[in-house]
């Protein structure tokens, strides 16, 4: 089995300014295995354009660990980190202005990254890239002469110029139209299946994640939920994907719970706890004033349980809700 291409354990980036401190990163955990497609998703400030940051080797963290393709990004010189830059990661960023030279034409900028790179042995690898990701014919036009979209494909193959493990993209589709967004990410798709190269989509745009396997929430500087996706083939021929939705507990056992149940629930403050054979519980703490929160049976020195919360026919518990998270399937268009 091989191993993850990205590990971040308690991830903590603190920015000074004068007197004031903000911290982006709170402890984040997160493992990308080798070859995965994973969109990284959250509301700005969140801490996802920190994040990658880091894992380029652009910032370094305050405190915790960062790995990438088996390098210790904490542990890098100034040197390692231009040859990591050059020879681990691609980078694409939103700005096209910074991902393509304005007076070169698509193929030129390819040409360039592999030149600087130091391998100027395959001239038509440039132009093999440019196929893959679908913009061959608009090689010799200059970045002013392409669409977005076209400009942002020209850039994903600048990035893979030098065949690096690991992809990384802050905000590919933030300037682009639906139909170019559509295009950008099966353009990530086609790299990933294709070449087998790991790519970490940052976004904070939620139709990212209809086309990976795998999305990350991130919340506060921290991993708060993940989705996982499957396609499965039912008895009929037809094409099903299954959606699964998970909190992300860290090692220490702290968690997020999602902001809807919070709000649903009146969550805050303190809450109750109860262990069920399969399940936690978890409901306002105001809910039943005076009532004691449920504790495992057989513990000596227990309490009785507290009586269930006051149920709606047909429905579930108004004041308890489980955090299993619910399986969802959707028939393929």
């Amino acid at each position: 089995m091989t191993d993850p291409d990205i590990v971040c354990e308690g991830l903590v980036r603190i920015f000074a300014v004068a007197d004031i401190e903000v911290q982006a990163l709170q402890g984040l955990d997160l493992t990308v295995e080798r070859g995965g497609l994973v969109a990284l998703v959250g509301a700005s400030g969140s801490g996802k354009s920190t994040l990658l940051s880091i894992l380029s080797a652009l910032d370094t963290p305050t405190a915790g660990k960062a790995t990438v393709a088996g390098r210790d990004l904490t542990a890098l010189t100034p040197r390692q980190r231009v040859d990591y830059r050059r020879e681990v990661v691609g980078f694409v960023w939103q700005q096209t202005a910074r991902n393509l030279l304005p007076y070169l034409s698509a193929e030129e900028n390819v040409q360039l990254a592999r030149a600087i790179g130091g391998d100027r042995s395959n001239p038509a690898r440039a132009a093999e890239l440019l196929e893959l990701t679908g913009v061959a014919d608009v090689a010799a036009r200059r970045p002013a002469e392409l669409s977005g979209g076209q400009q942002q494909r020209v850039a994903i193959a600048v990035a893979l110029a030098n065949d690096p493990r690991v992809l990384l993209a802050d905000e590919p589709t933030g300037d682009l139209d639906e139909h170019a967004t559509a295009d950008v990410l099966s353009t990530f798709e086609t790299v990933n299946r294709e070449l087998g190269t790991t790519a970490l989509i940052v976004t904070h745009d939620p139709a990212v994640s209809e086309h990976v396997r795998r999305t990350v929430q991130i919340r506060d500087g921290r991993t708060a939920t993940e989705v996982l996706r499957s396609t499965h083939t039912d008895d009929e021929g037809r094409e099903h994907t299954i959606a699964q939705e998970f909190v992300v507990l860290d090692k220490v056992g702290r968690m997020q719970l999602p902001t809807d149940y919070m709000t649903q629930l009146d969550l805050r403050d303190r809450v109750r706890l109860e262990l069920n054979p399969d399940h936690v519980g978890v409901w306002s703490g105001d809910s039943r004033p005076g009532s004691a929160a449920r504790v495992p049976e057989n513990v000596e020195g227990s309490e009785p349980a507290a009586p269930e919360p006051d149920r709606v026919e047909g429905s579930e518990p108004q004041t308890r809700r489980s955090l299993r998270r619910r399986t969802e399937e959707h028939p393929d268009e």
